[in-house]
């Protein structure tokens, strides 16, 4: 996959005369601290219907569907992200997937589920969530399932570095 060359243009080749299966892992997408931590991944390859949140631009902080997949131009399209054209009609605005993160995994795919080692409990929930909206109650009766945005921020505490005195 790709080139070894550090050469600019043999890395700008690379990705211009890639393969469909080389574009598609070049889609993956960062996975939300949430997902990360539930599936021990970092990044997984977009699919139509997974849910993401827009680091940068105009539509920053929302999260949306994915409606189309580009793979020919290294883009994705989002369910009601738009712009207006010159004759003010509403356009999909294409999105690069280095500005967005995964927050809601597609697992209709049986291959995707393997890959992550879902069991079918699991799936199931995740199938509730994406078709409602809301989490899926647990045995228990309670939704413990939380989003990046509820999930209280831990920050990490700095250690200043105290200036030492000088041997002499």
């Amino acid at each position: 996959m790709g080139t070894r060359s550090a050469l600019p243009r043999q890395q700008r080749k690379a990705v211009f005369t890639a393969d469909l299966f080389e574009r598609h892992r070049k889609m993956a997408v960062p996975l939300s601290r949430e997902l990360r931590a539930r599936y021990g991944r970092r990044a997984f390859p977009l699919r139509k219907g997974d849910t993401v949140r827009i680091l940068s631009g105009s539509y920053v902080g929302r999260e949306e569907r994915v409606a189309k997949i580009d793979l020919r131009g290294y883009s994705v399209t989002l369910d009601n992200v738009t712009g207006k054209t010159a004759d003010a009609k509403l356009k999909p605005l294409a999105i690069r997937p280095s500005h967005l993160v995964l927050t809601r995994l597609n697992l209709s795919d049986p291959w995707r589920r393997r890959l992550l080692k879902v069991p079918e409990v699991e799936e199931t929930s995740e199938a509730e969530t994406a078709k409602t909206g809301e989490p899926a109650p647990s045995k228990d009766g309670s939704t413990a399932a939380k989003s990046d945005a509820e999930a209280p921020v831990r920050k990490r505490a700095r250690t200043s570095k105290a200036p030492t005195e000088a041997k002499g």
